[in-house]
């Protein structure tokens, strides 16, 4: 079984930053794929950015160069450095979990907000 815990979001001004956390257990696996995935309201849940174990990363174009998504392998955690943040950015992001020979695995979601 594995879990997955979101912290870091909230209530931040247009232009300012976050930095998003998501804390792995279990039976992970060596090597996996981390991303996170945000969905605003009434809207798609639409992924933002992956990592594989072995640290290659894949954004989303329109993110790019304000997102940066990295992992510490040794603590099971990813984080989402979040910047020049807009209100547009305004979602729960969602962590996910895909390793071999499993169904993917979703955090609960961490809110951010961004005010204009």
């Amino acid at each position: 079984q594995v879990q997955l815990v979101e912290s870091g979001g909230g209530l931040v001004q247009a232009g300012g930053s976050l930095r998003l956390s998501c804390a792995a257990s279990g039976s992970i696996g060596s090597i996996n794929v981390m991303a996170w995935y945000r969905q605003a309201s009434g809207k798609q849940r639409e992924l933002v950015a992956s990592i594989s174990s072995d640290g290659s990363t894949n954004y989303v174009d329109s993110l790019k160069g304000r997102f940066t998504i990295s992992r510490d392998n040794a603590k099971n955690t990813m984080y989402l450095q979040m910047n020049s943040l807009k209100p547009e950015d305004t979602a729960v992001y969602y962590c996910n979990l895909r390793t071999l020979g499993s169904a993917p695995y979703w955090g609960q979601g961490t809110q951010v907000t961004v005010s204009s």
